[in-house]
């Protein structure tokens, strides 16, 4: 059954959990583990990296997150590009036309909390909602070792999380954002639970569509390039349709898909 949007209150963050790191060569540490609604969720250490693995499948640690980060970057770089491109001549105004508002994101998925301190560190954005599922994730955050990367973003007055089903989220919710910032699975070929495939067929598009702005971008995280993905984009209606890369040091680079929604 899926979980209902919740809006988590903010709470005060306390200060980052005190964390004792094993050797890089240790066997990883579980620190926590617990079944929910989608299945098993692991939060483990290895080294000073911490680790989330989703039944059984790795998804992400903290040893990078310039792919995360890129996710960001680039969907605010396209959607400020779009808005700074020439237009017509204005009518002439008595006043001066007020500045627009700064762009909404909505960042779907917490993860290790990469793309939402990175968002809260640019005062570029407004608003920022952060949709999450897994109530493990979210206390990882609030009360546990990941607070070391998200301490800050939580506190910061632009920042909402959601307990809430992406997948559902972008069905059934009826807000819009200037920004749609998705890393919920290791990329549209490579789900974590069968239901978040939806997301990126012509329906799940359709929805995310419908969450944008006119003008709006829409950026996926995927850990392995997935050249059918950007003609899926193309046949839901997206322009701009491009993909940008992060090399890693070990196999297939990082990828985000870009497309905006012109109409």
């Amino acid at each position: 059954m899926p979980v209902p949007a919740t809006s988590v209150p903010p709470a005060v963050p306390t200060s980052a959990v005190p964390v004792s790191f094993p050797g890089p060569d240790s066997a990883p540490l579980t620190l926590d583990r617990r079944d929910g609604p989608y299945g098993e969720i692991v939060l483990r250490q290895r080294g000073e990296r911490l680790e989330i693995i989703a039944n059984g499948c790795f998804l992400m640690d903290t040893s990078d997150g310039r792919s995360e980060r890129l996710l960001i970057d680039a969907a605010l770089d396209t959607l400020l590009a779009a808005r700074s491109a020439p237009r017509p001549e204005p009518e002439p105004r008595s006043e001066p036309e007020p500045p627009a508002p700064k762009p909404s994101v909505l960042v779907g998925g917490l993860g290790v909390g990469f793309s939402l301190a990175h968002a809260a560190a640019d005062a570029r954005w407004g608003r920022i909602v952060v949709v999450e599922r897994e109530q493990a994730v979210i206390d990882w955050h609030r009360e546990g070792p990941l607070g070391r990367i998200s301490a800050a973003a939580l506190a910061d007055p632009r920042t909402e999380i959601r307990r809430a089903d992406l997948v559902e989220y972008v069905h059934t919710a009826t807000e819009r954002y200037d920004a749609l910032c998705l890393d919920i699975d290791n990329g549209p070929d490579w789900t974590v639970t069968e239901g978040n495939g939806n997301l990126y067929s012509a329906d799940g598009l359709a929805a995310c569509r419908a969450r944008l702005k006119p003008g709006g971008v829409l950026a996926v995280w995927s850990a392995r390039p997935s050249p059918a993905f950007g003609e899926t984009l193309r046949n839901a209606g997206f322009t701009g349709v491009r993909e940008e890369e992060i090399r890693v040091a070990r196999g297939v680079p990082d990828v985000v898909h870009l497309a905006v929604r012109t109409a």
